[in-house]
């Protein structure tokens, strides 16, 4: 009796490892299946520690999978979010490579099209046996779960969704930017160069530039950040200049960094929300804000730039834009990208098209003076974060923790394909506040490309150091 109770215990505790190592080789066999029918520049790695190919080499690029929950996770929710949470959580690497030798790497084609090509029965055993196969470990980052109340423009919600993103760490973020700390894309000239520096002290004079900013003038920056901006215009081009954001760590390194440079007297930080502005200013610019609006309120955010703004004041509008659908409804319908960058990075974002933007500018009583599109500038100006990110992962990770770093390393990676293959563009629009008459802009481009002009020159002369 005794032999048989303990063969019956035998029999119960292999059971499960039975189970698990069925399931294993089903899911080698359909790996092994698409990668042979997918010709994939990358092996996989499991937790048994075989390689899909067997023969895959050691230095070759592969994704490695910590544990069979990842794919019963994805069988029972087959969504990006459930792969997000996963890498977040270390539960799935990238070895010997990044996400952009992964994205060179795999099939070219739709992924409708290569999924039809493999073996169903293989896919279908392997994902029936996952159905029911434990889960495992919690997801590492929650997020924000997106809903219009995000994007209702109330003061209090914005605050918080700028929190999220800003707030994480001002020492975080210069492991990755330049030395201004601009976390707007960069102008790269006159050719593709490295110089993330020198890049973004390009894209701080064409702003002033294309503004045409010149002593004296009452210049307001929405969107500050960490003050980048509003300290170049001061130093260079002799402005008083106003900046405004609602996160507390970059209003403080901000008007730190006035004081440091001997500007408090031409430089205001603020940590409040635009609309509580009731002064008029000459020149106006939003670099990289107006993604936080939401498009139900770009009625209103244009119209509170049309009553801060003088009669024929300039207002240089630069916003990343999504490429047009045939009608509205069918534009604001968000893809899996775009529900995973609002729920994890951005919480409340949301971009609209160009036309949409120009045709509420117009609207709202703007003149439209010059439209220019920077998606490759900005293509290269994530893939820059990436590559600093990346090497300063250690640095990171003590600052903010591992998954938060992977997080930050996928969006910064993600961000910098989607402008590459242009799923998202972004665009430079100069306007004047409408007014009867000439608009007072010289007749070409050619003043943004010469050399700087005397009085801005001179600004910098006259101890604004």
């Amino acid at each position: 009796m005794q032999d048989k109770t303990r063969q019956d215990s035998a029999r119960q505790d292999s059971a499960p490892d039975h189970k698990a190592r069925k399931r294993l080789a089903a899911l080698k066999a359909a790996l092994a299946d698409a990668h042979k029918t997918l010709k994939l520049g990358f092996g996989f790695a499991l937790w048994d520690g075989a390689t899909v190919p067997a023969d895959w080499p050691a230095e070759g690029l592969r994704i490695r999978v910590a544990d069979e929950g990842v794919f019963a996770s994805l069988m029972r929710r087959p969504k990006l979010d459930t792969l997000i949470e996963a890498h977040v959580a270390g539960r799935i690497e990238i070895e010997n490579g990044t996400i952009f030798d992964l994205a060179a790497a795999r099939p070219e084609g739709k992924s409708g099209k290569l999924a039809r090509k493999l073996s169903k029965m293989k896919l279908l055993r392997a994902a029936g046996l996952f159905l029911f196969a434990p889960r495992n470990a919690p997801p590492a980052l929650g997020g924000i779960e997106d809903d219009a109340s995000r994007r209702s423009g109330a003061a209090e919600t914005n605050r918080e969704n700028v929190s999220y993103h800003y707030d994480v760490s001002n020492a975080f973020y210069r492991l990755f930017l330049d030395d201004e700390m601009v976390y707007t894309c960069a102008y790269f000239q006159p050719d593709w160069h490295d110089d993330l520096d020198r890049a973004q002290r390009d894209k701080l004079d064409m702003i002033c530039r294309k503004l045409r900013l010149q002593p004296g003038d009452r210049f307001l920056d929405i969107g500050c950040g960490w003050g980048a901006l509003i300290c170049h215009a001061a130093r260079h081009y002799g402005v008083y200049a106003t900046g405004v954001t609602l996160s507390k760590e970059q209003a403080a390194l901000a008007t730190e960094k006035a004081e440091r440079l001997g500007l408090s007297e031409r430089v205001r930080v603020e940590l409040k929300d635009y609309r509580a502005l009731d002064q008029e200013f000459d020149k106006i610019a939003s670099i990289g804000m107006f993604e936080h609006v939401g498009i139900d309120n770009h009625r209103d955010y244009f119209a509170a730039i049309h009553r801060l703004l003088r009669p024929r004041g300039l207002y240089l509008h630069h916003a990343i834009s999504r490429p047009a659908k045939g009608d509205d409804k069918a534009f604001r319908k968000m893809r899996a990208e775009y529900k995973a960058l609002v729920r994890y990075i951005f919480p409340g974002g949301e971009l609209d098209h160009l036309g949409m933007s120009i045709a509420n500018l117009e609207r709202t009583k703007f003149e439209v003076h010059d439209v220019e599109g920077w998606r490759e500038h900005y293509a290269r100006t994530t893939r820059l974060w990436f590559e600093r990110l990346h090497a300063n992962r250690a640095a990171a990770e003590a600052e903010v923790g591992p998954e938060k770093t992977r997080m930050w390393l996928l969006y910064l990676a993600g961000c910098s394909l989607a402008f590459e293959r242009s799923a998202v563009g972004i665009f430079q629009t100069l306007v004047s506040r409408r007014a009867k008459g000439p608009a007072g802009l010289p007749p070409s481009r050619a003043h943004l490309y010469a050399p700087a002009s005397p009085s801005a020159a001179g600004a910098g002369d006259q101890g604004v150091t």
